[in-house]
């Protein structure tokens, strides 16, 4: 029972945000026992934990680099294409005109009360 209130927080929190912690444990454990493995030192066991957790958070740093690159990519590459909509939708009204111009007979009664005189 005691050990449910440890995985509780993690049943409550998004799976996007456990990508990073999950990483950063599994390489650690591995760099402990990789280094463990390699010599019966203690020393080399916690050396290599915390080599694999850099490696974990080097990983982490370059996918969110490559992120925040691939987002500025496609936000400059938006707006191109939203200026050259733009471009073409004007082509295309200057071709073919929305509005077109009509000319048609009006009867309206002659006013002497302004500048212009309507007969």
């Amino acid at each position: 029972m005691r050990y449910l209130i440890l995985f509780l927080p993690c049943l409550l929190t998004g799976c996007a945000s456990l990508t990073r912690p999950f990483t950063d444990a599994t390489l650690g454990a591995a760099g402990a026992w990789i280094g463990h493995q390699l010599s019966d030192s203690p020393a080399a066991a916690a050396g290599g934990a915390a080599a694999g957790v850099l490696i974990g958070e080097g990983i982490h740093a370059w996918k969110s680099k490559s992120e925040q690159d691939a987002y500025a990519r496609g936000f400059v590459k938006g707006r191109s294409d939203g200026i050259k909509q733009i471009y073409w939708n004007l082509q295309a009204e200057q071709r073919h005109p929305l509005h077109s111009t009509n000319t048609f007979d009006a009867v309206a009664p002659e006013s002497g009360n302004g500048p212009v005189r309507f007969k």
